[in-house]
């Protein structure tokens, strides 16, 4: 069952489902403060949308929207993850002690690796069918996709350890939505074979399905309506082997987590009886 929940702090203008609200500083703290508060365990901020439609941010505009969020973060005690595939991002962030690097490229820029391995950060290494850059729009065969990214981890785990950085630090993601391919049943093998991602790597996996949309076409639903999808899929991924779920909305998964726990619970102590 999942125990970190990381809330989701686009600080944009061309994000796919709240590009524009919170590039003021003041818009973004606030809904930093919301998250926390609905019971993010982890802010997971980005200034760089990852979109295909989304614009290049340079590396200075992007830092200079992270910074002011993450030093009230800082100076409030709230966990950071920040979600950059610039190095010079990635630099500035283990500069500034942040908890958690979020890499939608698996780290494969090799420079960067003694400055990973000199740091405490735990690394987020995402599996993306692009490999590199933002999404875009492939098709990948669901029968065949467990196997791709069960080779990427294999050689990018290999990469990271041999270059000094403690396996234990790893967090997995297997990518979900365009990130593994444009037909949603690709993208429900995966939630379907967590369990067996799980056991071939030993590793803790973070599952990111908010608001994607492979669940807006599967439910037929806008943006705005797919948050009942949403939690259906984080609360499958969760009891299925997830160790973080990834999301826009902290609130109904913290509550769906604790009645699963408790129904749980109750279900076991009735069975000791």
């Amino acid at each position: 069952m999942a125990d970190r929940i990381f809330g989701i702090l686009n600080i944009t203008h061309d994000s796919f489902s709240d590009g524009g609200k919170y590039l003021d500083p003041e818009a973004a703290l606030t809904h930093a403060g919301e998250l926390v508060a609905d019971g993010a365990d982890v802010l997971d901020i980005g200034a760089a949308s990852s979109n295909p439609r989304s614009e290049p941010v340079p590396p200075d505009v992007e830092i200079g929207r992270l910074a002011p969020v993450v030093l009230v973060a800082k100076e409030r005690g709230w966990q950071v993850s920040i979600d950059s595939f610039a190095p010079e991002t990635q630099l500035w962030a283990l500069g500034e002690g942040v908890e958690y690097l979020n890499d939608i490229q698996g780290f494969s820029d090799a420079s960067l690796y003694p400055y990973l391995a000199s740091s405490s950060a735990k690394l987020i290494v995402m599996h993306a069918v692009q490999g590199f850059g933002r999404a875009q729009k492939i098709d990948t065969d669901p029968a065949g996709i467990m196997g791709r990214i069960a080779d990427f981890f294999d050689q990018r785990i290999d990469e990271l350890t041999h270059a000094g950085i403690a396996r234990q630090r790893l967090i997995l993601d297997p990518g979900m939505g365009l990130f593994v391919g444009t037909r949603p049943e690709v993208s429900l093998m995966v939630l379907r074979r967590l369990p067996q991602l799980k056991s071939a790597f030993g590793l803790p996996v973070l599952i990111s399905v908010s608001r994607k949309s492979f669940l807006r076409k599967l439910a037929a639903r806008s943006i705005q309506d797919i948050g009942p999808a949403s939690l259906a899929a984080e609360l499958y991924a969760a009891v299925h082997g997830a160790d973080m779920i990834r999301t826009h909305a902290p609130k109904p998964l913290r509550d769906a987590l604790l009645i699963w726990s408790q129904i749980a619970a109750a279900g076991a102590a009735a069975a000791e009886v």
